[in-house]
């Protein structure tokens, strides 16, 4: 049966984005999956907790000697505006604010909202942390030297619409990073060999839908790299992308058997097999001249 917490198809797309906010408020992205964290909830320790689970999950493509440097580039963030489209838990924010970025970190999910600014004062920073749309930005036209967003604008009802903002928002010189899932992941097939087809889905519901159901959130997009890219060539000259995956990726299997196989495989062959497979598509814009 397909979840009522999630999306139908035939959902008006203005009740979409009320469904995200729900969604996202009722549930934090706190890769605690099975309640084993067992620390108050934004507590210094359990903002330890979950930040070591999601540095540990990003490990193939994100780190070499900070967390998550590989991606982001710090040593270009001291004094930049910089805009976050979706903080959640506010590790991003927290990384970005310590590079010494004057961060505006914005959030569908008043939950978000909470978590990143407990954090950050648990952690003696400062940043704007506002709840916002992100598919309606409230910042003025060419705010931001650097737009930040990790899995998030997939989510959106409306994700053309979130990325005309960052466009807009950004200023002539600005670079956008932005991550969102791979249609073409070895964990989308998975789900189109276990439940489409062996489950029976595809008797009722489209292939797309069957994902969404099948992934976090009330509803999320899954994009094939090139027409990800082609969305953002809209309005950015410079667009580049590659992908980017976890263990599951790399060993689409249930995770028992997944640890033991893991052991087996040499790292070399885990980092490019997340490259060449992962569920992540991650995409860097710009502009090459003044637009």
């Amino acid at each position: 049966m397909i979840d009522e917490a999630k999306r139908s198809s035939d959902l008006p797309v203005g009740a979409v984005q009320d469904g995200n906010r729900r969604w996202w408020t009722e549930n934090t992205m706190s890769y605690d999956w099975h309640g084993e964290i067992a620390v108050p909830r934004f507590s210094s320790e359990w903002f330890d907790a979950i930040d070591q689970r999601f540095v540990a999950a990003a490990h193939l493509y994100a780190t070499d000697t900070k967390p998550f440097d590989r991606i982001i580039p710090y040593e270009r963030l001291a004094g930049a505006e910089v805009l976050e489209i979706g903080c959640g838990m506010g590790l991003h924010t927290e990384l970005m604010a310590r590079a010494g970025a004057r961060v505006t970190a914005v959030d569908l999910s008043p939950t978000s909202v909470e978590a990143t600014t407990r954090r950050l004062s648990l952690r003696g920073l400062s940043a704007r942390v506002l709840e916002g749309d992100a598919e309606a930005l409230p910042f003025e036209s060419r705010s931001f030297d650097f737009i930040w967003s990790w899995g998030v604008i997939h989510h959106s009802s409306r994700t053309g619409k979130v990325v005309r903002e960052i466009a807009r928002v950004s200023r002539p010189e600005a670079e956008c990073r932005v991550m969102v899932y791979n249609r073409n992941s070895a964990w989308a097939y998975s789900i189109f060999v276990r439940d489409y087809l062996l489950k029976g889905k595809f008797m009722n519901h489209s292939f797309e839908e069957t994902l969404y159901h099948s992934s976090d959130g009330f509803t999320a997009r899954f994009y094939i790299r090139e027409q990800f890219e082609d969305l953002f060539r809209t309005f950015f000259d410079e667009v580049s992308s590659e992908l980017m995956g976890q263990e599951s990726d790399v060993v689409p299997l249930p995770r028992r058997v997944r640890q033991y196989a893991l052991r087996l495989l040499p790292e070399a062959y885990q980092r490019k097999a997340q490259s060449q497979r992962g569920s992540f598509i991650f995409l860097k814009a710009g502009r090459s001249s003044l637009a």
